[in-house]
């Protein structure tokens, strides 16, 4: 009777646990504890909350939650023929603590939006025009290619974290716009990190990585790695 008594209080404890662990998974952004943190440069008297100082409630205008531009088209004659206008809470401080951001993306013909990742944020992709070439790879072991060809009004989901890319396949150039879930969803460019660090990451690192020559890691180490945000 006594180990008995003791079995409803364990149950109960482990599915609290559990609970608390699925939480934790699945957790995002910070929830706000207010109805807005309009987000201020550092050199500004103000509160720290959530990543960013917060202004002064008394003193925000719609101008904190607005931002202008996303119906000029991104330059895309860099060498990767793309170009990523971001409006994070970097462009709107009022997205501060809310959880979200977007993005308008621009493709020359050929034009690709490299392998990336966002640490941070899942993404939400709608093409307004052309045909592109999509895809993200899940993690190990599997590391599978999941893969779509999208046209005008299709919608295209990327995992959190997952290394994910877009190709515009068509003979035009190609738009699309980009919900995250995240107000920072941080961004890396496989290349980039790991060709372009400063400073560079050592060779042997590198060789043994990708099981390659020497002479292959120092051509890639010495290549322009272009962002095109």
């Amino acid at each position: 009777m006594m180990k008995g008594a003791h079995f409803p209080a364990a149950a109960a404890a482990f599915a609290l646990l559990a609970l608390a662990t699925i939480h934790l998974v699945s957790a995002s952004d910070p929830s706000s504890l207010q109805d807005f943190c309009v987000a201020l440069k550092p050199n500004e008297t103000a509160v720290f909350v959530n990543g960013k100082v917060c202004k002064d409630p008394k003193l925000v205008t719609a101008n904190d939650f607005f931002f202008f531009g996303l119906q000029n088209p991104g330059n895309t004659s860099g060498p990767l023929g793309s170009r990523v206008t971001p409006v994070n809470v970097e462009q709107i401080g009022g997205l501060n603590t809310l959880g979200i951001s977007l993005a308008r993306i621009d493709y020359a013909p050929y034009g690709l939006n490299p392998p990336h990742t966002h640490p941070r944020g899942s993404e939400i992709l709608v093409v307004m025009e052309g045909t592109l070439l999509v895809g993200f790879v899940t993690s190990n072991p599997e590391n599978r290619l999941i893969t779509k060809v999208l046209n005008a009004g299709d919608v295209f989901v990327f995992p959190v974290g997952l290394i994910h890319f877009q190709f515009n396949i068509g003979k035009g150039k190609a738009v699309a716009f980009a919900g995250l879930s995240s107000q920072n969803p941080g961004l890396i460019i496989i290349a980039n990190n790991v060709f372009g660090s400063t400073p560079p990451i050592n060779l042997d690192v590198l060789t043994k990585a990708f099981q390659v020559d020497n002479n292959v890691v120092q051509y890639l180490q010495k290549q322009f790695w272009y962002d095109n945000n």
